[in-house]
């Protein structure tokens, strides 16, 4: 018997389980159906490079759909204690206030950017070089710079302010338009995952409780109350336990897991579960529906020398970089892959940006994307921050083991393809100047061949793939298909919560692991009673133009 059971070991369960197992008298069990956070590569930065096609994934692949060439598209999605912050590229954005403030005028009350978000955001922020109205110190999250910035990745960033755009050094302040290398979510040249931020410590109180390798079959609800979960471990699937929850069910399984639990539970579209064998339970027609996902799209150079970090995947370069890393905390190693990056307009029409850019000093290191033939190369994607497609995950089968049927209807709106093919564009451009073009050889992938309109269109349609970034399938609201309230509350049952990227209504106009943290950091207010999304918060932060009026009025 527990007073909290979570139900998944991501980021967000992570932060829950910390945060919930404070108070000395909460009983806390987190369950997480992949292993511990054990592997090395995990923790050095570069090990990146291993992990999104590797075994501490689920192995999902899409639904082959006409609007991507019937291709089942690789869709990473992390199987292991820390979840997606565990194998992701570190890469620390947050989106434009804009996204969240929309959420707000959407119904979905105490989540407006300036009062329900950056509370949150600046509460779990360790930021090694900012402090100001935008960015916390002190919190379990490490936020720093790269400490080794390759020479390609600062050609980037020059070469992006030769096209156009202004330099910017926090793409999380006050501006995110521009150009420059990303902060990451490391601390002393580690990855920081909620796993090492928030779970590490927390792990040593009496009252919590971690399991892994436990699959979790459903959520069990009576007289229409959660009041706990059925669940089996890797090596005995057949020996079913079940762990009681006296106060809530906390499912935090991720845009993928909390639906598809959710729908093995009973919940969702009637018709859906039962034609995957599902006795329906409560009819909430939004479970599953509402995916979105950033569609990215990579272009490939060849370079002209050995200057790409691709040099290391040589035995005696990879030996070196090691002793480097061990010895001194410093060199390649501690290289996120993905360096640098860019938020920019498709046209000149956007209020704000809507392409973002990610710059990696190496090619093929994402699954899918070829390497080139002299082994050293470099690589630029870009993707549409605001797509209009909406996708689904769906049952196959009442099997838990079993993958669920994902939808993510890429490029499926017209305007998103349009917009994804101008971030092509954009990165040829990009790639073309002085500071980058005396680096290159050729461009290796798509080639010279596509040129027009069309060829760019079925380019992006035969390459385009995953951003990692899947929300949004228990999306929070009032209307008809919203899945949970402003409180992350599972409407129609008692007990229930669901708090991971599945609740965001739309997608944030970025990576999506910190606002995925900082979900979960409200969501363990609002089940402490200490946040009310739902009645009008109070100003904790003043601008510095308000601050400096205010300095004036007073003298």
């Amino acid at each position: 018997m527990y007073d909290y059971v979570i139900v998944g070991g991501g980021a967000a369960g992570c932060v829950m389980a910390a945060r919930l197992s404070e108070d000395a008298g909460n009983r806390v069990l987190l369950l997480e159906a992949g292993p511990a956070d054990t592997d090395p590569y995990i923790h050095m930065p570069a090990g990146f490079a291993k992990m999104t096609g590797g075994p501490l994934t689920w192995g999902y692949r899409t639904a082959a759909t006409a609007e991507t060439q019937r291709r089942e598209i690789p869709f990473a999605q992390g199987r292991v204690l820390g979840g997606g912050g565990s194998i992701n590229a570190m890469v620390y954005t947050r989106g434009q206030p804009s996204d969240y403030d929309g959420w707000e005028r959407d119904g979905c009350a105490g989540w407006g950017f300036r009062e329900g978000v950056l509370p949150y955001l600046r509460r779990m922020e360790d930021n090694e070089r900012l402090c100001n109205e935008y960015h916390g110190v002190g919190g379990p999250l490490g936020v720093s710079d790269l400490i080794s910035v390759n020479e390609l990745t600062r050609a980037f960033v020059l070469a992006g302010q030769q096209a156009g755009m202004p330099h910017n050094s926090d793409f999380n302040g006050a501006q995110q338009e521009g150009v420059g290398v990303y902060q990451v979510t490391q601390r002393n040249g580690k990855r920081c995952s909620a796993v090492v931020g928030y779970l590490r410590e927390a792990r040593s109180r009496s009252n919590l409780t971690v399991k892994t390798d436990c699959l979790v079959s459903r959520v069990v609800i009576e007289n229409g109350r959660a009041v706990g979960v059925e669940y089996s471990t890797r090596h005995d699937r057949s020996n079913v336990t079940l762990a009681r929850a006296e106060r809530e069910v906390i499912v935090t399984a991720g845009a993928i897991g909390s639906p598809k639990l959710l729908m093995l539970s009973g919940i969702g579209r009637a018709a859906d579960l039962e034609r995957a064998g599902v006795k329906p339970l409560h009819a909430l027609d939004g479970v599953g529906q509402n995916l979105q996902d950033h569609f990215d799209i990579d272009i490939v150079y060849e370079l002209n020398g050995p200057y790409s970090l691709d040099k290391y995947a040589k035995k005696h370069m990879m030996l070196l970089a090691g002793i480097e890393y061990k010895l001194f905390n410093k060199g390649p190693v501690t290289s996120n892959i993905a360096e640098g990056g860019a938020f920019w307009y498709s046209d000149q029409n956007v209020p704000t940006p809507d392409l973002q850019f990610h710059f990696l000093p190496g090619a093929g290191v994402e699954a899918g994307v070829p390497p080139v033939p002299s082994g050293s190369g470099c690589t630029l994607n870009s993707y549409f921050l605001r797509p209009r497609s909406r996708g689904s995950v769906t049952l196959h089968s009442t099997d838990p083991a079993d993958a669920p049927i994902i939808d993510p209807a890429y490029i499926r709106d017209p305007y998103d393809l349009k917009v994804a093919v101008e971030g092509i564009r954009q990165s040829r451009e990009i790639m073309s100047q002085s500071a980058l073009s005396k680096y290159l050889k050729s461009e290796h992938f798509p080639g010279t061949s596509v040129r027009t309109q069309a060829e760019y269109e079925t380019y992006a349609q035969q390459y385009g793939r995953t951003g990692y970034h899947p929300v949004g399938t228990c999306k929070m609201g009032i209307d008809p298909l919203s899945v949970v309230d402003p409180q992350l509350r599972v409407h129609g049952i008692e007990g229930l919560r669901v708090a991971d990227s599945s609740v965001m209504p739309r997608i944030v106009s970025s990576n999506t692991n910190a606002p995925t943290l900082m979900i979960a950091e409200k969501a363990s207010d609002f089940i402490r009673g200490r946040a009310a999304s739902t009645e009008p918060a109070k100003k904790r932060f003043a601008t510095t133009q308000e601050h400096a009026g205010r300095e004036a009025t007073a003298v």
